[in-house]
């Protein structure tokens, strides 16, 4: 028995080996995750992550928010196993059933009531653009407008609805992590910075949308990033940790927008509501919630912010700082960037690329973003304890300090690592 369980066990991790030199051969270019993070995970529980190696790894991607308590939570798999035991439908549309009940329930209770008290939850394909367009299509059809104006950031100045030959938008989409970790630039530039009376799109204003996709659950340090302004906006677009790690995505809105069995905007997708990730994603909610991980946030995610600008004080390839709650953006510059800010081509991005590579090297999984690739990304979920975190941004401030180390000159390249595309 003995020797049938090594020869399991070798075979399996042929296969893990395997799987390791093959994938960049199998993934196409547009991929680049197998190629920037060489780990193929085998394990993980919390913030950690076991490879194929043996090697564990500290995340702080937290699949780019999706996972708000972690990899395999104890909550989310007993929410996962209630499920499969039942009985119930794994896959059901357009039919109400008590894991959704469950669900709606929790979500409302999560916002403010002069929302929760008038809204209709609808649940869409669990894309990126599929809630976005749900709620786009949505004030279109409650206003009779086209236009839909984007704020890159919460502080651009808001369209002037009454400039002549110009059509009135049918709503404003804002989208808080343009202006948290994402975007290098631009102080002051935060979710709180709306500020702006709100009139309801029957008053002939347009509607304001806010895409949490990124920021909700607690993220931010408030359970939605729009709390942090005192504005309640009319329509909400959800995903990432609303499924608790499975995919899941919603979009809320007031009432008043139009009835979801009606004709305010179009319900589609055939992978809407997927049972099991409405039980992973109530329990989450309801997790974060009853154990105030909001809080958490908000307290954690502050002195990870005052670390991080002592970093960027001492270092010489580190710029702007940015975040809210557990949600921080370190921007990357190259010497010979030009004073304003705008990198030459290539040059921050390489070092970006560096940084995530040594952090790498040191048993830490780093996300890059940005415009111009050269923001590392820090999302930790909202389970990381003041010990974790500390030895997270122990190995980022090593890995920019080798950065810095092998750049003396300030030439860019560093130990084979190439530019993104």
């Amino acid at each position: 028995m003995e020797s049938a369980g090594a020869e399991r066990g070798g075979a399996e991790s042929a296969v893990r080996g395997g799987a390791a030199r093959c994938r960049p051969a199998w993934e196409p270019a547009a991929r680049t995750y197998a190629r920037a993070l060489p780990v193929v995970p085998v394990r993980a529980r919390g913030l950690t992550i076991e490879g194929a190696d043996g090697r564990r790894y500290l995340d702080c991607v937290s699949g780019a928010g999706t996972l708000a308590l972690g990899h395999n939570h104890p909550v989310v798999l007993e929410a996962i196993r209630r499920v499969l035991d039942s009985g119930a439908p794994l896959h059901v549309m357009d039919h109400t059933t008590p894991v959704e009940d469950a669900f709606v329930t929790e979500l409302l209770r999560t916002l403010p009531p002069v929302l929760a008290d008038r809204a209709h939850v609808r649940f869409c394909d669990p894309t990126g653009a599929d809630p976005v367009a749900t709620a786009v299509a949505l004030v279109r059809a409650a206003t009779g407008r086209t236009r839909v104006v984007t704020l890159a950031d919460a502080c651009e100045p808001l369209p002037d609805d009454g400039a002549p030959g110009q059509e009135p938008p049918a709503g404003l989409l804002l989208d808080p992590a343009r202006s948290e970790a994402a975007a290098p630039h631009g102080p002051g530039a935060e979710a709180g910075g709306v500020r702006r009376p709100l009139a309801r799109a029957d008053q002939g204003a347009a509607p304001l949308i806010v895409d949490e996709t990124e920021t909700g659950v607690g993220r931010t340090g408030a359970y939605w990033a729009f709390e942090h302004s005192g504005v309640t906006p009319d329509v909400l677009v959800l995903a990432k940790a609303i499924g608790g790690s499975l995919p899941l995505a919603a979009v809320v809105h007031r009432d008043e927008l139009g009835d979801p069995s009606g004709h305010g905007g179009p319900v589609a997708g055939s992978f809407r509501g997927n049972q099991l990730a409405l039980a992973a994603g109530a329990a989450t909610l309801a997790h974060v919630r009853e154990h105030r991980l909001a809080e958490h946030a908000a307290a954690l995610g502050g002195r990870m912010l005052a670390r991080l600008r002592a970093l960027a004080a001492e270092s010489g390839c580190v710029g702007h700082v940015r975040g809210r709650g557990l949600m921080a953006g370190v921007e990357l510059v190259a010497p010979e960037d030009p004073p304003d800010g705008t990198a030459r081509p290539g040059a921050s991005a390489h070092l970006a690329a560096a940084v995530r590579g040594e952090c790498l090297r040191r048993g830490l999984i780093v996300d890059v973003t940005g415009p111009r690739a050269n923001v590392v990304r820090l999302l930790p979920p909202l389970i990381v304890t003041e010990e974790q975190m500390s030895a997270v941004l122990d190995r980022l401030a090593d890995a920019v300090g080798a950065v810095d180390r092998h750049r003396p000159d300030g030439s860019v390249p560093l130990r084979g690592e190439r530019t993104p595309r």
